[in-house]
C-alpha cells in the first residue's frame, strides 16, 4: 500500500512540475497594468534600487541611508524631524535608521542647546569618508548605467517630469 501511495505522490509531483514548466514559458499578460504610470514607476524604482544596492554592497548602504548622509553633509546640525520630513521617512523608521547609522559611527546626534528635546545631526569623520566613497561609486557605476540607458536629454527630461509629479501632485 505504501508503494502505491508513493507512486501516486510521485506521479502527482511529476504532473505539477510539468504544469509549472509549461506555465513558466508563457508570459503573464499585464493588460492595462502596463499602461498605468504608478505601476511603471514602481517597477522602474525596484530595478533602480536593485542596481543601487549592488553598487553600494561594499559600503552596505541603502538608498535611504545614502540620502540621509547626503542631506547631513549639506545640512549639518539640522534636527531629526527636518531630515525625516524632507525625505518622507516616518519618524519611527527614521529613528531606527539613525540608530543603525550611529552604531556604524557614520553620524552622531547632538542634543540641541536651544531645545533639549531635539537632537541635531552631524556626520562623523567616518561618515564623511564613507559618503565620499559612496558618491564615487554612485557616479562611476549606478548613475553612469542610467545615463547610458537613457541618454542625457531623456534623463534630464525624466528628472524634470518626476520632480513635477513630486512637487505638484
Amino acid at each position: 500500500m505504501t508503494v502505491s501511495r508513493a507512486a501516486a505522490n510521485s506521479a502527482k509531483t511529476a504532473r505539477r512540475d510539468a504544469a509549472r514548466k509549461e506555465s513558466d514559458s508563457i508570459p503573464i499578460e499585464l493588460g492595462e497594468l502596463s499602461e498605468l504610470l504608478g505601476y511603471t514607476l514602481k517597477r522602474a524604482q525596484l530595478k533602480i534600487f536593485e542596481d543601487f544596492l549592488r553598487c553600494m554592497a561594499p559600503l552596505q548602504l541603502t538608498p535611504a541611508q545614502f540620502s540621509v548622509l547626503l542631506l547631513l553633509d549639506r545640512n549639518p546640525g539640522r534636527n531629526q524631524t527636518e531630515i525625516a520630513s524632507t525625505l518622507g521617512i516616518l519618524r519611527p523608521n527614521f529613528v531606527a535608521m539613525l540608530d543603525g547609522l550611529e552604531n556604524r559611527d557614520l553620524c552622531a546626534r547632538i542634543r540641541s542647546v536651544n531645545d533639549r528635546r531635539s537632537h541635531q545631526l552631524v556626520l562623523t569623520d567616518k561618515g564623511k569618508a564613507v559618503l565620499a566613497r559612496a558618491k564615487k561609486l554612485v557616479a562611476a557605476k549606478h548613475e553612469t548605467r542610467l545615463n547610458e540607458l537613457l541618454g542625457a536629454d531623456n534623463r534630464a527630461a525624466l528628472v524634470g517630469m518626476l520632480a513635477k509629479i513630486a512637487e505638484e501632485f
